[in-house]
């Protein structure tokens, strides 16, 4: 196991025999969503950190694009988070984290396509893509927001999962941790009022009071430097945030 991100130069840790490996990034939320499902899980496994701007030649090998999450297998490797995570739900059942009706699951899979585009958004201000006003940002994503606060109405649960969390839990967090991010990047926070999203502010709380959550939370301080090292304002060192 490699906890520090390993770069140029970098030899390929031993693959341990019969144990899992994820090829990650510490602030990555999309390696971020396969982590949490594996701690979901109690699965073992082992982790390989990967330094994304400065990366070992023999990454190439692993993932041919040079992205994270990768998830061998010993006899396979799969890319993408959602395919990892959907990977490791019907390999490793206990806790199934879709619903067992099959009309259940694939409403779960339709609203997790449903996060794609209020990431772009969180994407656009983070990285300065585009200028708008707060009121602007705001509105944006409330309609995006807007959607996952009705929906935990609907179900009428603690969580999207029922009781516990389940797999849409997993694939929005990585972005509510980060939420906060937003404030560091524009300078103060957006205008959302008090009785907006009012579903979504109580499972963002619950979600991280949650022992799966809690045991690999970082927070939008160390992700916003791990953005500045994207943009390239601070040195690529991963280790160091």
């Amino acid at each position: 196991m490699s906890t520090k991100h390993l770069s140029t130069g970098s030899e390929q840790p031993p693959k341990i025999e019969n144990k899992l490996r994820l090829y990650s990034m510490e602030y990555c939320p999309y390696a971020h969503r396969v982590r949490l499902v594996l701690r979901a899980k109690d699965l073992d496994y082992d982790i390989v950190n990967i330094n994304l701007i400065n990366k070992p030649a023999w990454y190439a090998n692993v993932h041919p694009e040079g992205k994270v999450p990768a998830l061998d297998t010993g006899s396979k490797v799969i890319v993408e988070s959602l395919d990892i995570c959907n990977f490791l739900d019907k390999e490793y059942q206990n806790p199934p984290l879709y619903p067992s009706q099959p009309l259940a699951v694939e409403q779960d899979k339709e609203l997790i396509q449903k996060i794609n585009p209020l990431v772009d958004t969180f994407n656009n201000i983070i990285l300065g893509k585009e200028k708008k006003s707060l009121d602007e940002w705001k509105n944006q994503l409330l309609s995006h927001l807007q959607i996952f606060d009705q929906e935990l109405q609907n179900r009428g649960k603690k969580y999207f999962g029922g009781q516990n969390p389940g797999m849409v839990d997993y694939m929005l967090w990585p972005w509510a941790e980060r939420a906060g991010t937003i404030a560091i990047v524009l300078g103060e926070r957006l205008p959302f009022k008090s009785d907006e999203l009012i579903n979504l502010r109580q499972w963002r709380k619950l979600m991280r009071e949650h022992t799966v959550v809690d045991g690999i939370y970082n927070g939008p301080e160390k992700f916003y430097k791990s953005v500045l090292i994207k943009l390239g304002s601070l040195a690529p060192d991963y280790d160091a945030i």
